[in-house]
């Protein structure tokens, strides 16, 4: 959904339609959206033996997974739990990369005896891996390129004091643990953070990573992750991967060639892939006028969506019962015994108890990273394709909060 449409309707399909049938809250996806993104990034990178390995922690319902499984998409997984719920979907194995941090090294076992291909980020581990397969497992270095990048310092993952990858000056280490065990090292993988707007700081990681690479003579395929900046608002600045993939298809090319054979080119995008197809309908219960402010309290909260609260993050919210209203000034709170605040002193066209607010770009890291704080059901979802809405996840009930519990 782009922010300069109405937003009132998808995919020729009215939003009313859809809440009627489906109720509030509840996360609404455009397939068709998702799609388009996948074929945007695909054509960008024209150019070279691209493989593009979704995140799957960006919003992983197993029918967004199918999607994409369809359209030739690999996985990104950083749990093992993720690379279980990969397979399920129906990805194989050798589609599936496995990028975690901080695990035990059992969970690096149990990804090698599934078959996906593993990604190391700290000595430690390289020299387990090394000691326990030798040369009879290839795996993946994720290298720390102490690039500072990212719209806060929540998703930037390069940088110096960044629990991510190992460091770009411990190469010299790295080589010596795998000349000493004898490791085959197929794939070098650098992730810088999300939300990059400027592309020279893909050019300057990529830089780095060719020059890592020229001492690993059994790589496959480079991973240069992600971080491609989309539009929350109005005009906002994005990354242009139509640019990128010009500059970055000329020196991976010239690479390969300095290299001697042509190897794929990775990313891992997830927020570019779905998260303006994704939007949170919520209905307003209270408009709530103090001293010095006008609030419209919403059936949701940080339960459901917590970016804004966690990483201060914007969503554009319209309302969609009144979209020719007059507009006014409100902050938008949500039912959560929190300050759980999605937007503050926000222009919107008047707002009413029993409307219906779509805040959009809700698709990346929000039912994801949803919970069930102060006891609150988590909502449905639903995955709108071609005109036709599917119900994909069923609403919680007050069983699915109890279910585990024990009692004595």
């Amino acid at each position: 959904m782009s922010i300069a449409e109405t937003n009132s309707r998808l995919q020729a399909l009215p939003l009313s339609n859809i809440i009627n049938e489906f109720g509030t809250p509840l996360y609404v996806y455009d397939g068709n959206k998702i799609v388009s993104q996948y074929k945007r990034l695909n054509d960008a990178f024209s150019g070279v033996k691209l493989k593009v390995k979704y995140a799957l922690k960006a919003c992983n319902n197993i029918n967004i997974l199918r999607l994409l499984l369809k359209q030739g998409s690999g996985l990104d997984a950083v749990s093992i739990q993720e690379v279980q719920l990969g397979l399920q979907a129906g990805f194989s194995p050798s589609e599936i990369l496995f990028t975690p941090n901080s695990v035990a090294f059992d969970e690096l076992v149990a990804a090698v005896e599934l078959g996906v291909q593993v990604n190391i980020d700290n000595i430690s581990f390289l020299e387990q891996f090394g000691h326990k397969y030798g040369s009879s497992i290839p795996c993946c270095i994720r290298i720390n390129p102490h690039i500072v990048a990212g719209g806060t310092s929540h998703i930037q993952t390069g940088h110096i004091d960044s629990k991510f990858g190992i460091s770009i000056h411990q190469m010299r280490h790295v080589l010596r643990i795998i000349e000493k065990e004898k490791i085959v090292v197929n794939g070098l993988h650098m992730h810088t953070g999300s939300d990059i707007l400027d592309s020279g700081v893909f050019v300057r990681a990529a830089d780095l990573l060719f020059d890592a690479a020229v001492s690993f003579p059994d790589l496959e395929f480079l991973d240069f992750g992600s971080g491609f900046k989309v539009a929350y608002k109005e005009d906002d600045v994005t990354t242009d991967v139509e640019e990128l993939g010009t500059i970055i298809t000329d020196r991976f090319r010239s690479f390969c060639k300095d290299y001697g054979r042509e190897l794929e080119l990775w990313f891992e995008p997830g927020q570019f892939l779905v998260s303006a197809a994704g939007a949170l309908l919520v209905n307003v219960n209270v408009i709530k006028q103090t001293t010095a402010t006008v609030f419209a309290g919403v059936n949701s909260g940080q339960n459901h969506l917590i970016r804004p609260m966690f990483y201060d993050s914007y969503h554009h919210i319209i309302n969609i019962s009144n979209p020719t209203g007059t507009p006014r000034i409100y902050s938008v709170v949500g039912y959560i015994c929190e300050t759980d605040t999605f937007a503050v002193d926000r222009k919107l066209n008047e707002v009413r108890e029993g409307d219906t607010l779509a805040i959009l770009n809700a698709g990346a890291y929000g039912f994801t990273m949803s919970n069930n704080y102060n006891s609150r059901l988590r909502p449905a979802e639903v995955l709108v394709l071609d005109g036709k809405p599917h119900l994909i996840r069923k609403r919680e009930t007050m069983e699915d909060i109890t279910r585990n519990m024990v009692e004595i």
